[in-house]
């Protein structure tokens, strides 16, 4: 029997069944049932999450005692208040010298204590929703906290990625894997497309791109001095997918200026103007969370042929190398030696056999620093 291992998997498939879990922060409504076919703008689930607390200390601000702070309200609990409206008031000396305590908010009027003389007020209800995020059907519904959303899609994974969740239309913008994509090869028409790039893409493009209102950017490479400069701060080492800069950007292959991998490529090309989804959220370390691109096919059947096997890695297999110095490139599995070997480090680990795609270099490393490229 051949040499296999498990190894976590980048997947970069044509067709495969894509299955979200879409959930609400707190329990809430349900709006769709098992069976509903659903587009990716359709709102699935909805709560309102709590508005934010503000305690207002009445005894203090008053000078009186908290059991005396009933003398002086003119608002009770539950009242809805506006800002700078009167909670509580002195009557102060023959109507002059009054102290007024005014509500530093627009919300409702929670709690008055005479035990502690503070009132708590909460600014109104926030309303959330939830998205399909991707066209499909309704496979499950979690009782008041969401649904599991079912496609047949192409599904890419990228290396990493800033922004939220995005929809929009796919447009090619580089005509070949290599090409860089910069600011002048954005257009107007580009405005609430996913555009797709090359090798690279400069902080000006992505910058150009914000201007003329671009949903999304798939691209091969980027560089972090042009990402640091776009973002104004450094990335660590959190999970990324919340930057709020008006765009959503997915990096296929890693640092630098590198092809984005043919395939890949070619899969995004045959999409064109089609309906995708991206994400941007990236953790690298336990708990791996990857950015993503998600392309329904319309009228495709869920079958069991359809998903992703997912599986072992063995002679033959093409993975992705995630250290330096070697980030980013992909490489095919030759041999995958049974013993531990001794690192430099001198610790005692599995190791894995590859050789570069140009057949040029071979090399062995900890079978934790690369991951199948799952196809």
């Amino acid at each position: 029997m051949a040499a296999a291992a498990y190894t976590p998997g980048l997947k970069i498939v044509g067709k495969t069944l894509v299955e979200k879990d879409r959930r609400l922060p707190m329990r809430g409504n349900v709006h769709v049932k098992v069976g509903d076919r659903v587009t990716a703008e359709t709102v699935v689930a909805s709560t309102d999450l709590p508005g934010n607390v503000y305690p207002v200390n009445l005894a203090n601000i008053m000078g009186c005692e908290p059991k005396e702070i009933k003398l002086f309200l003119k608002k009770a609990e539950g009242d809805k208040v506006g800002r700078d409206d009167i909670i509580a008031e002195t009557p102060g000396f023959f109507g002059f010298f009054k102290t007024q305590v005014k509500s530093p908010i627009t919300g409702t009027i929670e709690s008055l204590s005479d035990v502690t003389g503070q009132a708590i007020l909460r600014e109104p209800p926030i309303p959330v929703e939830v998205n399909a995020y991707v066209d499909g059907v309704v496979d499950e519904i979690y009782e008041d906290e969401g649904v599991r959303v079912n496609t047949v899609a192409t599904f890419i994974q990228g290396i990493f990625g800033i922004g939220p969740e995005v929809i929009g239309e796919l447009v090619m913008v580089a005509k070949s894997p290599s090409d860089i994509l910069d600011k002048n090869n954005i257009a107007i028409e580009h405005k609430n497309k996913i555009i797709v790039g090359g090798s690279l893409v400069t902080a000006d493009a992505l910058k150009r791109a914000v201007e003329v209102g671009v949903k999304g950017v798939v691209v091969g490479g980027y560089d972090a001095h042009d990402l640091k400069e776009f973002l104004g701060y450094d990335l660590g080492v959190a999970i990324t997918g919340t930057e709020d800069k008006g765009i959503t950007l997915v990096v296929t292959e890693g640092f630098g200026q590198i092809n984005m991998a043919q395939k890949t490529f070619d899969l995004l090309k045959n999409c064109i103007g089609k309906k995708t989804s991206i994400n941007g959220a990236t953790q690298i370390r336990a708990g791996v969370i990857r950015p993503e691109v998600v392309i329904p096919i319309e009228g495709g059947k869920i079958e069991e042929s359809d998903k992703a096997a997912g599986g072992g890695m063995s002679p033959g297999s093409l993975v992705r190398i995630i250290r330096q110095p070697h980030f980013g490139e992909v490489a095919k599995v030759v041999e995958l030696p049974e013993q531990p070997t001794k690192i430099p480090t001198e610790a005692r680990v599995r190791v894995v056999t590859i050789e570069t795609l140009s057949g040029k270099e071979r090399m062995t490393l900890p079978r934790a620093n690369v991951e199948i490229i799952e196809e």
